[in-house]
């Protein structure tokens, strides 16, 4: 007879929610990370505040390659779920931009109160956990010495490998017969070429933009790092990005297309880098005053010259020439195609008794406590089966 009922492999967020949630259903649960210590992503996130949800979660923030999988879980279990369960255990919290859910203490309070609910469901943890061979026979899984009927990879991707994160969990998937998309690095910064070395040279200033890749457009800070681009903007627009397509910013949200020929009638006497320097950083306004070269005062510019400039200003565009990795990526996009996993429970359809939640899955979220929310549903969704 089976030790567990189920053995979950890793001890982040999905795995975390989903084997406390088992265990309080009476089934015994098994939890298993190589990590000295669980949640050790969550420890880091939010700056250390944990951004734990977003009010805002919907299906549509989420990239996969199937667009819908993620719907039945976000449906089932919601943000205000789990703020519910974040303000029953008495853990302060406080509403940043855009939704963004935080503790007002630390990221501690998150894993604290997952491993209460985990000690309420009497799940058995082991860290520092080596997972050697898997073995899976007469609708029995095998991890070393213990045994149980199910088994959920929770390990998640590759992003952040300083944190311990490995491939384990596709090249696991792939043993049973299920497929992967390629992953890649999202939620990453951007690298840029020599030839835009002028913008590296201003390593440090930021500003607020509404960054584009594609259809893709997101109004928050971009920041100028000593390697290319990052902020919350490029970020996002990262995970919409592909090598040898471009990025555009509008370095002045919200502007008239007509801004700057309005500029000329009202102060003829000024000039574009004192207009530039009024809105934006002042090492930014230099800049991009110089890349328009445009001197002199406004009222001697053409007007064909100033609407170019101000289309230029919205639309500045970039060819990134790759991105920072999975070394400085928040998540990873692709994972364990949604193909081979049923949306209701997270079972793999053709292999029984085998499941996948969280990051370890191609459902990846916006920045800003999606990806979080997603974890906390899919390791919903599969403890109600488990």
């Amino acid at each position: 007879m089976p030790q567990y009922d189920a053995i979950i492999l890793g001890a982040g967020a999905a795995g975390l929610m989903c084997a406390a949630v088992a265990g309080q259903r009476g089934r015994r649960v098994l939890l298993l990370d190589h990590a000295d210590r669980v949640g050790k992503k969550i420890l880091i996130s939010g700056g250390g505040r944990c951004n734990f949800t977003n009010i805002h979660t919907a299906p549509d923030r989420y990239l996969s390659a199937n667009p819908h999988f993620a719907k039945s879980a976000l449906g089932r279990y919601t943000a205000q779920d789990f703020l519910d369960l974040v303000e029953r255990h008495g853990i302060a919290w406080h509403e940043k931009t855009l939704g963004q859910l935080f503790c007002d203490g630390s990221a501690r309070q998150i894993v604290d109160m997952l491993l209460d609910e985990c000690a309420r469901g009497e799940v058995t943890i082991g860290t520092g956990h080596s997972i050697g061979a898997i073995d899976h026979a007469d609708g029995v899984y095998r991890v070393g010495d213990d045994t149980a009927p199910a088994l959920v990879i929770a390990t998640g991707g590759p992003s952040i490998p300083k944190m311990g994160a490995t491939s384990f969990a596709y090249d696991l998937a792939r043993r049973f017969g299920l497929k992967v998309v390629e992953p890649r690095p999202a939620l990453v910064p951007l690298t840029l070429p020599p030839d835009q070395a002028l913008f590296r040279e201003l390593s440090g200033v930021s500003t607020d933009v509404v960054a584009r890749a594609g259809k893709a457009a997101f109004p928050e800070a971009a920041l100028f790092t000593h390697r290319g681009l990052s902020g919350p903007a490029i970020l996002q627009v990262s995970s919409y990005w592909r090598h040898g397509e471009p990025i555009a910013i509008d370095f002045l949200p919200g502007r008239n297309p007509a801004w700057l020929i309005e500029a000329k009638r009202a102060r003829p006497r000024t000039t574009l880098r004192k207009l530039l320097g009024e809105a934006l950083p002042d090492r930014l306004a230099e800049t991009l005053a110089e890349q328009l070269a445009l001197p002199g005062d406004i009222a001697n510019l053409a007007d064909r010259k100033l609407h170019e400039a101000a289309r230029r200003l919205a639309g500045w565009t970039f060819l990134p020439n790759g991105t920072e990795g999975f070394a400085k990526a928040e998540v990873t996009i692709g994972g364990i195609s949604t193909a081979d996993l049923s949306s209701q429970t997270m079972a793999a359809r053709k292999v029984p008794g085998l499941y996948a939640i969280g990051e370890a899955v191609d459902v990846t979220g916006w920045l800003g406590g999606y990806n979080f929310q997603w974890a906390w549903a899919s390791g919903w969704a599969a403890a109600q089966v488990l």
